[in-house]
């Protein structure tokens, strides 16, 4: 019983923290690594980005540090998508056990942008030249089973993003919790992604020539060299709480489901839910909705299936595919590959 209150003060402290966190809040678009937020892993997707709570999968370095606390061995994914207008996404991970000590992992999330031509005011077809950006973010994992029933994880990762000559750079770190509750083992988790520092566009693009006379003591001086003023912004600071439950499960069939209530920092507040069937453990079949109660949201339905293979002795492979819909915007596939070991 002292233990259960412990956790549920826990719990109870990271919501307050987060009501702190939150006191103020920020319109949409005016977050910097928007990247941050596209969600990894076809497994997590296919289930409707409600995998706070989900126990021991490699995508849950993402989603909850914590939940890598309960991966046995060693597990690795890489995770592909063409996201919206042709933009690259790959994510990932890797984790391995260290039997007491923890879990220790490591995760990249990439973004790239098609190279697109510079239009000016002048040359509105392109004057020549020619301009990518993206955004890169890598980062460094542990997570501790503090009891059989209680878990903590944290992240800390550096982040840049950048668009032509100019990029930024900054660190974050994510923390979460995972308990798994005696009523028929029902998973709460809970986190935090993306607590950093701000960022600053940096870049000789900023740079410029301005035209003009200043009188000095020593006579006149033209052309005096000076530097565009740009603003800092916060990252996509996220709040989750979800929950996790095996709704159904005998020796050859299993329903989980799943639902999450996010916050983040520059939006409205939405849920994500999702449900996994899994024969044998080998076979899946994944569906869920993300974004619910978003406004103007156009993500809905996502849909997946998964592929568990033992290649050999203890080592297996996966293969996992999610669709996701995103209404008047093209629909999105994501890709993953991982290997347990």
């Amino acid at each position: 019983m002292k233990r259960n209150i412990i956790i549920i003060c826990l719990l109870l402290g990271l919501s307050l923290a987060n009501a702190q966190v939150f006191k103020s809040t920020t319109k949409v678009g005016t977050t910097a690594a928007q990247f941050l937020k596209i969600g990894a892993g076809a497994k997590p997707l296919g289930m409707g980005g409600a995998f706070s709570a989900y126990l021991g999968d490699i995508n849950s370095i993402y989603w909850n540090p914590a939940s890598i606390s309960r991966i046995y061995g060693g597990e690795a994914t890489f995770n592909h998508a063409n996201w919206l207008a042709d933009i690259k996404y790959d994510f990932f991970a890797v984790a391995f056990d260290l039997g007491d000590l923890g879990t220790i992992g490591g995760s990249i999330v990439s973004m790239n942008v098609p190279d697109d031509i510079v239009r000016t005011y002048s040359h509105p077809d392109g004057d020549g030249r020619v301009f990518d950006a993206g955004g890169l973010a890598i980062g460094l994992s542990f997570a501790k089973n503090l009891t059989d029933r209680f878990s903590i994880g944290i992240t800390t990762k550096i982040v840049r993003e950048w668009i032509w000559n100019e990029s930024a750079l900054g660190m974050a770190i994510d923390f979460g919790t995972l308990y798994i509750t005696p009523f028929n083992d029902l998973k709460i988790g809970a986190s935090i992604s993306n607590f950093g520092t701000k960022m600053e566009l940096d870049g000789r693009d900023l740079e410029y020539v301005r035209d003009m006379e200043t009188i000095t003591d020593n006579g006149v001086v033209k052309n005096i060299p000076s530097l565009f003023n740009v603003d800092s912004y916060e990252m996509p600071l996220t709040f989750r709480v979800g929950l996790s439950m095996d709704v159904f499960k005998t020796d050859l069939l299993r329903a989980t489901a799943a639902l999450d209530a996010i916050h983040p920092n520059d939006n409205s507040e939405y849920l994500n839910s999702g449900l996994e069937i899994g024969y044998d453990e080998m076979i899946f079949a994944r569906v869920g909705y993300k974004s619910l109660f978003m406004k103007d949201s156009e993500g809905g339905l996502t849909v997946g299936a998964g592929l568990n293979y033992n290649l050999l002795g203890g080592t297996f492979i996966k293969f996992d595919y999610a669709f996701a819909d995103y209404g008047r915007l093209k629909n999105v596939h994501f890709i993953s590959v991982s290997v347990k070991f």
